[in-house]
């Protein structure tokens, strides 16, 4: 590490051009590339994969989701000649415009119970010819200005689906730029260096920047969902202005012990920067490990996230001691620099202030910390008991929206299932199959929590019929009505004969996901908590730590899932923050953030307890270690966790809900981990443990690699390894 941390110190300007070669080069790929998004989440082997399966090949025409136009009328009735001169109107003009395929009018001749019971409520369905991903924003914002255009006094227009919905997002570039604001002052106030601060901001934006120009030529090797680039963004500026922080404070450290900036660099990047080879590492571990579940949509996520953060790794390792370079002394601050000559460069250790004050009442009360830690973890898991996994609809987005004013006027017109009916697909191969398939139809109505059934399509030996239950799609009902339907009333009819019948439909689709996912799981936890702990025993020769630190991180899951819960599945706060109404958590989200959880702890633990390890090698005491350990990396950590705060929340309350949730458990796990877990119940239980918290069987140490992740430095200013490279 010190000779590439030499290299790029020294040849600062090639350095520099070499990561403007590699951004331009990627964006000229990407530009040529382009990008193929995919963003379903079938999965193989399911009944609502196979009823997509069989909808695409036999009806195209139904297989693909249309996006809706929804007007509805104060007074009359939407068949007033006034009203429906001036909605054709604008529907013809809507069906002229670029990417759309047609517009279904409920005034044409198959536009039949496009209609509400009560008249006042109508919608058109408007199919374009790409799907979301694919389909031009500029063209999606036509449709949505052209409807919006024919309101007026006593007629309501807006607007629904999945492709309208990219029009109310707010543009990754602005979120991000919110983020990366929020983060400089947090850094301004921690170094009082304007330079000091700008350091970890340009690497963590040259990070990013390569990992979202990579995501471009993935989406071509594997299904990416568009999803990728929000979360991509998200964690690549908390990881990267994290990781550039540590280094540049350990590099700070050091000149104001006397190096020289050459010296103080290359000894930076040589400790702070193994530990951050370690954490990346550990990050991309752990979200490699989602691979497990075999689920498509979350293997493309997990790998563009991969991406992002190997690519503010390489920027933290590469481009910022180029950058110590350039800035010389100019990232200490003037007070700094002109109080310099007049300190002991050797520095002494901290021996007062808030965080040496903090430690030592930890060390006198360990017991009692713990205690008050703990009780605070269980209190926040609690909700966790009520966990329910699902996918948020346009129900869930925020009031002001036009997506969700649609869905309302949909669900108060047709009734709350109308959003998301269910979808039977049969295919036949006899005349006993076609009267076995009509015995079901006719059965269907009388369903419990079946509103409407109606057969919509037929084409060759499939048939299609829609079913509408009586429960918005995210209600339970709704869940136990698809189990009712597969479970009981289809394998029914399908009795004697060679008729096929699968339920599918987005609601289905969002059912299966979630009961596979959750099924698979326990397996993905019990892997990744696994793969911590053996890095962590070779990492640090004990046993007790790498434990210790695995129950924290399932504590810290627990807590933040239980706050998730109660915040959006309970709605305590949805509404107020803009976030639309209580509903399930996302399904995707549990391996989502337990990987990222378990690989942002492990940054912190590794940082912590690195230079706790570096004083027990020293010294062999361990209340000694744990006091200096937390007393030289609180402020650091601290601040780091107030970087990735500030990074979470801005995402939470400036995308939409499926950024949101990521964004809210991530900033509750961060908080509880750096403020609670590193700060008092780490340290706690270690006092508590002594000199075991150090101890490894000498038969397992022998036969273990070694691992130097933050060697301790000599009193000449340079890096002594404690343990052989890895092996």
């Amino acid at each position: 590490m010190s000779t590439l941390a030499r290299w790029c110190f020294r040849h600062r300007y090639a350095a520099i051009g070499l990561w403007l070669v590699l951004l331009v080069g990627l964006g000229v790929l990407s530009q040529a590339a382009g990008t193929t998004y995919k963003s379903s989440s079938a999965l193989p082997g399911t009944g609502s994969s196979k009823a997509q399966q069989l909808l695409a090949q036999a009806v195209p025409e139904q297989a693909g989701d249309a996006d809706t136009v929804v007007w509805r009328v104060e007074n009359g009735s939407v068949r007033d000649q006034q009203v429906a001169a001036r909605m054709s109107s604008v529907l013809k003009q809507i069906a002229t415009m670029p990417d759309v395929a047609g517009v279904i009018s409920p005034y044409a001749t198959d536009g039949a119970g496009q209609i509400s019971a009560d008249g006042r409520t109508a919608y058109a369905a408007v199919n374009f010819t790409k799907e979301k991903d694919d389909l031009a924003k500029p063209d999606i914002q036509r449709v949505v200005d052209a409807a919006r255009a024919a309101r007026g006094p006593g007629l309501d227009v807006q607007l629904g689906g999945q492709a309208i919905a990219l029009t109310d997002e707010t543009p990754l570039s602005v979120t991000a730029a919110v983020g990366l604001v929020a983060a400089a002052v947090v850094l301004f106030i921690a170094f009082g260096s304007l330079l000091g601060m700008l350091l970890p901001i340009i690497t963590a934006i040259a990070g990013v920047a390569g990992g979202m120009l990579a995501i471009a030529p993935l989406t071509h090797a594997m299904d990416v969902t568009s999803y990728a680039p929000f979360m991509g963004a998200l964690i690549g500026l908390g990881v990267g202005t994290d990781y550039a922080l540590f280094i540049v404070t350990r590099h700070r450290s050091g000149l104001l012990k006397g190096r020289t900036p050459e010296e103080s660099a290359v000894t930076a990047l040589d400790t702070s920067g193994r530990a951050v080879l370690f954490a990346g590492g550990t990050v991309a571990i752990a979200l490699l490990g989602i691979l497990i579940l075999g689920v498509n949509f979350l293997n493309g996520l997990a790998a563009a996230m991969v991406l992002t953060v190997a690519f503010t790794v390489l920027a933290a390792v590469t481009l910022l001691p180029a950058l110590l370079g350039i800035f010389g002394m100019r990232v200490l601050s003037r007070r700094q620099r002109r109080a310099l000559g007049k300190q002991d460069v050797n520095g002494t250790p901290a021996k007062a202030g808030p965080w040496a004050r903090w430690t030592v009442t930890v060390q006198r009360r360990p017991r009692a910390m713990a205690a008050v830690a703990t009780a605070v973890i269980v209190l926040l898991s609690m909700p966790l008991l009520s966990l329910r996994l699902g996918t948020s609809d346009q129900g869930n987005d925020p009031q002001s929206s036009t997506t969700r004013q649609a869905y309302d006027m949909l669900a108060e017109g047709f009734g709350p299932g109308f959003n998301g009916p269910l979808l039977v697909v049969a295919q036949t191969g006899s005349d006993a199959d076609e009267a076995a398939l009509k015995a079901l139809e006719t059965r269907l109505p009388h369903v419990a929590n079946v509103a409407a059934v109606t057969s919509v399509a037929t084409a060759h030996d499939v048939h299609v019929i829609k079913v509408t239950p009586g429960t918005s799609p995210q209600a339970q009902r709704t869940v136990d009505l698809i189990d009712t339907l597969r479970k009981k009333v289809v394998p029914a009819a399908e009795q004697g004969t060679t008729l096929h019948v699968y339920v599918g439909g987005a609601t289905a689709t969002s059912a299966d996901f979630a009961s596979v996912v959750g099924s698979k799981l326990p397996w993905f936890l019990l892997a990744i908590v696994g793969l911590s702990f053996l890095l962590l025993v070779v990492a640090f020769r004990s046993l007790l730590i790498p434990a210790t630190a695995a129950v924290m991180n399932l504590l810290g899951a627990a807590a933040s899932f239980g706050v998730l819960t109660a915040f959006f599945q309970f709605g305590w706060g949805t509404e107020a923050f803009g976030m639309g109404k209580a509903g399930p958590v996302e399904a995707f989200l549990p391996p989502l953030q337990l990987a990222l959880l378990f690989g942002l702890s492990m940054d912190y633990q590794v940082f912590l307890v690195s230079r706790m390890h570096e004083e027990w090698v020293h010294n062999r005491r361990n209340a000694d270690a744990v006091r200096i350990g937390q007393v030289e990396t609180g402020r650091v950590i601290t601040a780091a966790a107030m970087i990735m705060l500030c990074v979470f929340l801005t995402f939470s309350f400036l995308g939409t809900r499926a950024v949101a949730e990521p964004g809210i458990g991530l900033t509750v796990a961060v908080a509880l981990d750096a403020f609670i877990l590193r700060t008092v119940l780490v340290p706690a239980v270690m006092y508590l443990f002594g000199n075991a918290n150090w101890w490894l069987p000498r038969w397992l140490d022998r036969r273990l690699p070694h691992l130097a992740i933050d060697p301790p430095e000599s009193a000449d200013g340079t890096a002594d390894p404690v343990m052989p490279a890895a092996v």
